[in-house]
């Protein structure tokens, strides 16, 4: 039998009606997506955009950022490099690595996308009330910050923390008594992760 439970709380509620309302921004992406899709696959594009945000990756944490394989990272990049998009160096720290940097070609590509973007934006916008465009930004910023700030500690709950060498103590005596003998240990539970909000 299910589980039955109370009414949704106000966050659910919302995010039942973001979820709704988010369709129409995520209209105007994907619009911009097929209007590049006889250059560039889904896949290639998040490739594109991943080396855009970390210049000089290599091949195994893009293979981790899109969730693949690293056999198929490869064999994607190889398609990337084909098509120009895509340039591979020796890194920097190890020679033996190599590193990824996005060609003219793909920064070209990518300007293009994001200017079609922010012109169908833009039109939309046009629709809308002052005000009701200054919420809508304060609220996606701050949407956007929690985002962050929650990937954030999710990954610094998966690293594990190192032990926290502790300095023997000599016993405090009075009288020749010890007086910690029968005293359990308090030493500091591990700390927390701190969280570090990316720009």
């Amino acid at each position: 039998m299910a589980e039955l439970h109370g009414p949704p709380g106000p966050e659910m509620s919302m995010a039942a009606e973001l979820d709704s309302a988010a369709g129409a921004l995520l209209t105007v992406w994907d619009g911009a997506r097929e209007r590049t899709a006889n250059r560039i696959s889904t896949a290639q594009l998040r490739a594109v955009m991943l080396v855009e945000r970390q210049d000089g990756i290599n091949l195994r944490r893009l293979a981790t950022g899109l969730d693949m394989l690293l056999s198929s990272a490869s064999r994607l990049c190889d398609r990337l490099v084909a098509a120009g998009m895509l340039e591979r160096e020796p890194g920097r720290a190890d020679r033996r690595e190599i590193s990824l940097h996005l060609t003219a070609e793909a920064r070209r590509l990518l300007a293009e996308l994001r200017e079609d973007r922010r012109q169908h934006l833009a039109a939309i916008l046009g629709d809308m009330a002052p005000e009701a465009r200054q919420a809508l930004l304060r609220g996606l910023r701050e949407f956007d910050e929690a985002a962050r700030a929650r990937v954030v500690r999710s990954v610094s709950s998966l690293v594990p923390q190192p032990e926290q060498p502790h300095a023997e103590k000599l016993p405090e005596t009075r009288g020749g008594i010890d007086l910690g003998a029968d005293q359990p240990s308090r030493g500091w539970p591990a700390g927390e992760a701190s969280v570090v909000r990316t720009a």
